[in-house]
């Protein structure tokens, strides 16, 4: 009979899987970057509007692949220690509009708390409980509805990468997020180029829509792998890292191509036990351990979408995600 591992013994057996292939570390960044340069210089080209609204969802897609890539330099599971890989990251990073200075403070913080209730939600959107909500103002409600609303995950771009990682940071503390600052500069300076170079048409398929699509999809992967139907949030002595990690993040199962642009991050179950699996050997190590196969799923299916965007707050009494029309049949609430 096979026992099945839990806590640090779980987090344990994942080690043999963090030994990364610096080879195919490389192998992997230089290519993604190389076909997002590729697919960037084609928005750039005298060719008809529909093949430039290609390369533009390509470049999109491609700068998820290379985002991802990023995270996992910023977590040290590939490329520690290169200062050539820390220069390429610290670029990427600035364009990407997540600059290391906000993006591993934030993200380190989530990976410690994640679905810790009670706590600040830097790094994650914000979950409150039934109980919490129903304390709030109206002005209280809408903000905190407002954050968790679809519209503002699909718009990402504006409302997480430029506001909540650049803009926010560098007017809380200018010398801490000076990298914040210079993203925004050039990210602006280049938008302006674009126009200069090619008019609205440039700034559009080469930055707007390839930044729409990337945050897009990343806002809703990050929300979706941490707030689904299945999930369970705990709070204080209750709250335990490996449990959480299984119970509380998502396997997002995707079909190749999109596991391919999202670098395996779907196995988000895994990289939250172990943040130094390499994404090319998060799937392997899902298969290898038994533990990790049977994790809650969801995918982009529209009724899994629907099922995750409808879920507000935390019910303790029943241990469960709610959305408002269930808040609803259960209190009279005016939000």
């Amino acid at each position: 009979m096979t026992t099945h591992r839990t806590g640090k013994d779980l987090i344990l057996a994942t080690k043999p899987f963090v030994r990364e292939d610096r080879n195919r570390s490389w192998l992997y960044t230089l290519s993604t970057l190389g076909l997002l340069m590729a697919a960037l210089v084609g928005t750039l080209l005298h060719i008809p509007a529909f093949a430039k609204l290609g390369f533009s969802i390509l470049a999109g897609l491609l700068l998820v692949r290379m985002f991802v890539i990023y995270h996992d330099h910023q977590h040290y599971a590939i490329l520690h220690q290169s200062k050539l890989a820390e220069f390429i990251m610290k670029l990427f990073g600035g364009y990407i509009l997540a600059p290391s200075s906000i993006w591993k403070r934030s993200h380190d913080f989530h990976h410690k708390h994640n679905s810790k209730l009670h706590v600040t939600d830097i790094g994650s959107f914000p979950t409150i409980t039934k109980s919490q909500f129903l304390t709030m103002s109206d002005s209280e409600r809408r903000t905190y509805l407002i954050m968790r609303h679809p519209l503002n995950i699909a718009l990402g771009y504006i409302s997480i990468f430029m506001y909540s990682f650049c803009i926010h940071s560098v007017l809380n503390s200018r010398k801490k997020h000076w990298d914040c600052g210079l993203a925004l500069v050039f990210h602006f300076a280049f938008g302006a180029f674009l126009i200069d170079f090619g008019g609205f048409s440039a700034l559009f398929f080469t930055l707007l829509l390839p930044h729409l699509i990337a945050c897009g999809i990343g806002s809703y992967l990050f929300y979706a792998q941490h707030n689904f139907p299945e999930a369970t949030f705990r709070a204080g002595h209750d709250w335990e890292y490996a449990y959480a990690a299984i119970t509380s993040t998502s396997h997002f199962r995707m079909n190749p191509m999109m596991r391919w642009f999202t670098a395996n991050i779907g196995f988000h179950h895994v990289h939250h036990l172990n943040s130094k699996v390499p994404f090319y050997r998060l799937e392997e190590a899902t298969k290898a351990l038994p533990e990790l196969v049977d994790a809650p799923v969801t995918s982009f299916k529209f009724s899994d979408v629907a099922a995750c965007l409808r879920l507000k707050l935390w019910d303790e009494e029943k241990g469960k995600m709610i959305g408002l029309e269930e808040l609803r049949k259960q209190e009279p609430v005016g939000a």
